[in-house]
């Protein structure tokens, strides 16, 4: 990630409300000081779109749509990291599906769902991100935007990250180093039980 390029969350189990980071903080310097509790019921709408400096510290990430739809989809999920992998990013826009190559590819990541693009911040893709996540899957390509990953602790979800973007950067090199689609496809791991 770069700066503040994204934003993450997390509640208790069964709780009506979540903590987010703060509109401005960066994710590598995050304290107590830096969350805000928003209600998982709220009108979406009613949330704080992307826009000019607001108050910092004080107002949820422009993002937060995003993870009250989550949660209200999700009763199994107490964690949303939202970022923008760079290769994930690139591959998708390409039309390039992200390959789970390893035995840790397959069972962190287990399936990738991608999106239309919607704007940041906006309710639409706050809806069809959750929709995305709906069906128990857990990571989600946000198009030419982002990710939307989940987990029922924030160190699992980190993990999904994680191998999410180590999974694009190996398919991305495999794709460079067999000429992409042809004679020699990118090989995948088998299907394997999901964390």
């Amino acid at each position: 990630m770069v700066g503040s390029g994204g934003n993450l969350s997390t509640r208790e189990p069964g709780s009506d409300q979540f903590w987010v980071t703060a509109a401005g903080t960066f994710l590598d310097r995050l304290d107590r000081d830096d969350f805000v509790p928003v209600p998982i019921g709220i009108d979406l709408d009613a949330l704080p779109a992307t826009g000019p400096a607001r108050a910092e510290r004080t107002q949820p990430s422009s993002e937060s749509a995003l993870h009250a739809a989550t949660y209200a989809v999700r009763p199994d999920v107490n964690a949303v990291i939202h970022l923008h992998p760079q290769i994930v990013v690139l591959l998708d826009a390409l039309g390039e599906r992200i390959r789970l190559i390893t035995t840790d590819h397959a069972y962190y990541v287990g399936r990738v769902t991608t999106t239309p693009f919607h704007p940041p911040g906006s309710t639409e893709l706050a809806e069809v991100a959750a929709g995305a996540v709906r069906d128990g899957t857990n990571c989600v390509v946000l198009a030419h935007h982002g990710c939307s990953v989940v987990g029922d602790t924030v160190e699992l979800a980190l993990r999904r990250a994680v191998n999410l973007e180590e999974a694009a950067r190996l398919t991305y090199r495999a794709l460079l180093l067999t000429g992409g689609i042809g004679p020699r496809p990118v090989p995948e791991c088998p299907p394997i039980g999901a964390a």
